[in-house]
């Protein structure tokens, strides 16, 4: 017989009932609210560090791309996680649902050690590697160390958050990332600037400052990824939930469970990776356009956060409840859930596209006050304004598929579009043809285009439903529910 869910733990998110748009956004408004506030606090990260100039502003977007590839990879394995228990609650399975929670925490810290070891070695030469110019090294160097530094953490928080979403709660991520990134804006504040006099209300005093420029902003925000990871796994291991570690629970590695998270999480490490690469490419070709383009380029990438925010909750929303509907073999709610995540997503990215195009020049403002970075970076903006339904769509249905654990389509079109559209030609745009940065965002509208289309084309076949029969079989998941 089921297992059934221990008193004080949640449903899934399934059987709470209610409609179709309440049940999407009894999932997506927390992650959206977190979505929101982490952007917020990037905003004001990007802003405080871009008073001391665009070198500054240079030093830490030089290193965007590798700090982004291993929050990807940590991203990934996490989606095989989130799957397979939202699966395994899905079908009130559990047991099953608290082993490959303890699988998942072995996991992280393997290749949380793993990452860290490899980017402390390396985060003298990444910066030279990219082609930062002599100026900005010092400090990209300083930035990336700190931040590689505490990879084990930020593998922790990504990870156990990702199966706490699948789980259903997403509130508790929210949290943790609030009192983190408050810790890391009070930290900024400190540390960035050197003690000067403020003025509040027509009154004023001295404000101690470390005056650590760069340094300065590396150090809360490597402080804020510890506190996240550890209320994450106070969470786990003391709060009733279905994937509770408690006492009886093995910390094994078990090799079926490993090996069935792996299947899904291979293809989506490579879909990251791809995409690291990718945007590390990227990098390299904008770095060869000049400090004003590469400073340009990463606060035009920090702006539009504004519209990724509902896409990543929606599609989060996605891998849940698909994830939890095929696990309780109810492919027709699957069906109707997922089809109503992806118009609500592509409604949200058209509004934020609109504000996008508007508000693009304060925006950016915000981040700077350099003359020739302003024009630049919110014409950029305007530019990919107009793709942000083509994102909204692209998301979502990443996000079906992934809770289906058809995770090797998407590595398939990333590979297909980034590749051929965003680095290709952009690389004939910019370089060959003189198109300037411009060229590379216009390669990017055409990227989320053909995305769109692939992913659209997958997500009407339907195979995607089906992908994970096997190991429903192999883990008992189909005997239980007919039980």
């Amino acid at each position: 017989m089921v297992k059934k869910q221990p008193s004080g733990g949640s449903a899934s998110v399934i059987e709470r009932g209610g409609s179709i748009f309440s049940t999407i956004m009894l999932l997506a408004w927390p992650i959206l609210l977190e979505q929101l506030l982490m952007t917020m606090v990037q905003y004001a990260d990007t802003a405080m560090v871009g008073v001391l100039g665009a070198n500054a502003t240079a030093a830490v977007a030089i290193n965007s791309s590798s700090i982004n590839m291993v929050n990807g990879l940590c991203m990934a394995i996490g989606v095989g996680f989130t799957a397979l228990v939202a699966r395994s609650i899905g079908a009130n399975n559990i047991d099953r649902a608290k082993a490959l929670t303890g699988q998942a925490l072995l996991v992280v810290v393997a290749l949380g050690a793993f990452f860290t070891t490899v980017m402390v070695s390396l985060s003298r030469y990444i910066p030279v590697w990219m082609g930062g110019e002599p100026e900005i090294l010092d400090d990209a160097r300083a930035y990336l160390f700190v931040i590689a530094s505490v990879m084990l953490f930020r593998a922790l928080s990504t990870i156990l958050s990702a199966i706490l979403r699948g789980a259903g709660d997403t509130r508790t991520p929210l949290v943790a990332n609030i009192i983190a990134n408050v810790l890391n804006l009070m930290g900024n504040y400190l540390l960035i600037y050197e003690t000067r006099t403020i003025t509040v209300f027509g009154g004023s005093f001295r404000m101690w400052g470390a005056g650590l420029g760069v340094v300065g902003a590396a150090i809360p925000t490597a402080m804020s990824i510890v506190v996240a990871g550890l209320i994450v796994l106070y969470v786990v291991f003391t709060r009733e939930s279905p994937i509770k570690l408690e006492r009886g629970v093995s910390l094994r590695p078990d090799p079926t469970l490993l090996k069935s998270a792996f299947r899904i999480s291979l293809p989506t490490m490579g879909e990251r990776l791809a995409m690291s690469i990718g945007q590390t490419a990227v990098t390299f070709i904008v770095t060869s356009l000049g400090t004003v383009s590469l400073a340009a380029h990463h606060l035009a990438i920090t702006a539009e956060a504004l519209c990724f925010m509902p896409a990543f909750a929606f599609a989060s929303s996605a891998t849940t409840l698909v994830g939890q509907s095929l696990g309780a073999k109810r492919e027709d709610l699957a069906d109707k859930l997922s089809m109503g995540v992806i118009k609500i997503s592509t409604g949200a990215l058209a509004v934020a596209g609109c504000v996008l195009y508007v508000a693009a020049t304060p925006l950016i403002r915000i981040f700077t006050k350099d003359p020739l970075v302003i024009p630049l970076a919110a014409e950029c903006l305007r530019i990919v304004a107009f793709s942000q339904p083509l994102t909204g769509i692209s998301m979502s249905i990443t996000g079906v598929l992934r809770g289906a654990g058809d995770t090797k389509w998407p590595l398939l079109v990333v590979l297909i579009s980034m590749w051929s559209l965003r680095i290709t030609l952009a690389y004939i745009l910019c370089i060959k043809l003189s198109y300037g940065l411009q060229g590379m965002w216009f390669c990017m509208v055409m990227d989320f285009g053909m995305r769109s289309l692939l992913l659209g084309l997958r997500y009407r076949s339907g195979r995607w439903k089906h992908v994970l029969k096997d190991h429903d079989e192999g883990t008992g998941l189909v005997a239980e529910c007919a039980e």
